[in-house]
């Protein structure tokens, strides 16, 4: 008996259900262990990948509903009609995935309808909250009439009809707002986040960036829509999304070096550092070269050329989020942070889920007009039904392509070379800030004095902790153990023990003196590294630590 063709076992389909199966193990994981099981999060670190991607990547990659409505029903350029219905689907499911990220980043995400009824006007949280759940509805409405259509509902959708343009201004707005808003986010941390990235102009830097990217994402879903569901490619439409992409990187790389430059932090993009690297890799990749691919006519009037620079564009600003929420905030953490394979699992499922629901969407729903639709044979040819796109390439095609293929490569080399491990100290000193401190002591690092932990059984003495044999002498740092394990915290008064370091040993409270409450040999205290794996096993080398009894 013959399989379907829609059940039978492709590439695609395997990946799809790899992902599937590992992303779902990771969300139980969420659900039913937290955060502290799911994710690679701390106290010190309490933003990862979630939220840097999940959100505010997704949040900027639906920029293309707000910017091609606005430019239609707005300003009534009616030449860009045929690539609105698509950009309000990829700006709906791009904003329902990033509050179902929210779902899985918040410690307690039943408490999510809070912001309805409990008003922090003084909270940028708050105007965050409004705008995404007020633009979300916004587009539900703007994608109502593919519904009402598919239904053959006439009523509901001549109402919207008669709304459509109070209701593309009202997301505009809420838009604009939006993404900046994201940007003002970070204004609370000036002391934490890297110079590179912190600026008072953070909010107009996310907004600028949002336009370049809403137009490479309506360039790249038109191409990703070509190739899969025969959509006509509107190579002349999308050349000027290309020039709309130019102006807007051009003016945002001239903002970015006059704000680098009047705060007197440009040469630490070019120095070697872990985050210098990485804001150059950001700025060749997204902003340099698509901006050089795309003011070039010949390529821009192609369609593998065009769809380069947009996938550099969205590449690059991805980049820029994560090195905002991320990269710049490691060094005031003081600890390197790695997304754990669950995050990593459940972040491809969201992203696997985007792009099954587009086609599920398209495949049901009027998001094409048949009018769009190319025949068979031509989308079987693998070329767009454009003339101009048979030319073949002009001579000077190749050195300019591998041009920007030099530039790619070497921003995606230099945000390679600085993913490698740094340690705390590293990190602290490549930061202008808080950490500065940490790093300025670990310069005359001396060690606390021993502390007497009073954890007595019938047959085993009490404990005392010496720092000394629990750090390496050459590189001598706090921050391994006291940095997620145990808190800082000061000594309890009335405490046996030096007063040398001043630093506790356990959090939870007890940091001296007696324990009860708390036990040492657990996997979240002593027991996480005295596992018989990287250290002796704390369960069965008793006489290592405790003192013989006394009676």
């Amino acid at each position: 008996m013959k399989m379907p063709d829609q059940f039978r076992p492709t590439f695609w389909r395997v990946i799809l259900g790899v992902i599937l199966c590992c992303g779902l193990y990771g969300s139980l994981v969420r659900i039913f262990g937290g955060l502290g099981a799911s994710t690679a999060l701390s106290d010190q670190f309490p933003w990862g990948l979630w939220i840097g991607f999940d959100v505010l990547c997704g949040v900027a990659l639906a920029a293309g509903g707000f910017t091609i409505s606005a430019v239609v029903y707005i300003f009534h350029i009616e030449r860009f009609r045929p690539v609105i219905r698509p950009a309000i689907l990829t700006a709906f499911l791009g904003y329902l995935l990033a509050i179902t990220a929210l779902f899985f980043d918040l410690g307690r995400p039943e408490r999510l309808w809070h912001p309805l009824v409990l008003w922090n006007t003084h909270s940028v949280m708050f105007e965050v909250a409004w705008c995404v759940m007020l633009y979300t509805t916004v587009l539900a409405l703007e994608f109502s009439p593919i519904l009402f259509e598919r239904l053959g509902w006439k009523k509901p959708l001549n109402l919207v009809h008669k709304l459509i343009i109070p209701l593309v201004i009202a997301g505009t707005l809420l838009s604009m707002l939006h993404q900046s808003s994201l940007g003002s986010l970070f204004l609370i941390v000036p002391g934490k986040l890297h110079p590179l990235w912190y600026s008072p102009f953070l909010p107009v830097f996310f907004f600028i960036s949002a336009i370049a990217l809403g137009c490479a994402m309506t360039i790249f879903e038109s191409f990703l829509s070509y190739r899969a569901f025969r959509k006509r490619l509107e190579i002349d439409l999308l050349s000027d999304l290309g020039k709309v992409i130019v102006v807007t990187l051009v003016a945002y790389l001239a903002l970015k070096f006059l704000d680098l430059t009047d705060r007197g932090v440009l040469g630490q993009a070019f120095a070697p550092t872990y985050e210098g690297r990485l804001f150059l890799a950001e700025i060749l990749l997204g902003v340099v070269a698509p901006a050089i691919l795309l003011a070039i006519p010949r390529f821009r009037n192609d369609h593998f050329g065009l769809f380069a620079g947009s996938l550099l564009v969205v590449l690059g600003f991805m980049m820029n989020r994560l090195n905002v929420s991320i990269t710049g905030l490691e060094g005031s953490a003081g600890i390197p942070y790695f997304p754990s394979w669950t995050e990593i699992s459940v972040t491809a499922l969201f992203a696997a889920a985007g792009f099954v629901l587009f086609g599920l969407a398209v495949k049901h729903f009027p998001v094409f007009p048949e009018a769009e639709k190319m025949p068979a044979h031509e989308a079987m040819s693998g070329l767009p039904a454009v003339a101009a796109l048979r030319r073949p390439l002009s001579g000077t095609t190749a050195p300019v392509l591998s041009v920007l293929a030099v530039l790619g490569l070497l921003g995606l080399g230099l945000g390679w070379n600085a993913a490698g491990h740094r340690s705390a100290p590293e990190m602290a000193s490549a930061h202008s800030g808080p950490a500065e401190g940490i790093a300025d002591a670990l310069k005359e690092f001396k060690s606390p004095s021993d502390i007497l932990y009073r954890i007595e059984s019938d047959d085993q003495g009490p404990v005392t902790f010496r720092h000394a044999t629990h750090f390496g002498k050459d590189q001598p740092t706090c921050l391994p153990c006291h940095g997620e394990t145990f808190m800082f915290l000061k000594k309890a008064s009335g405490s046996s023990g030096g007063s040398g370091g001043g630093s506790g040993a356990a959090s939870d409270g007890a940091s001296t003196g007696e324990s009860e409450d708390v036990d040492f040999h657990e996997e979240k205290y002593c027991g996480s590294c005295h596992d018989g794996k990287t250290s002796f096993a704390v369960q069965k080398n008793c006489g290592r630590c405790h003192e013989p009894k006394t009676t």
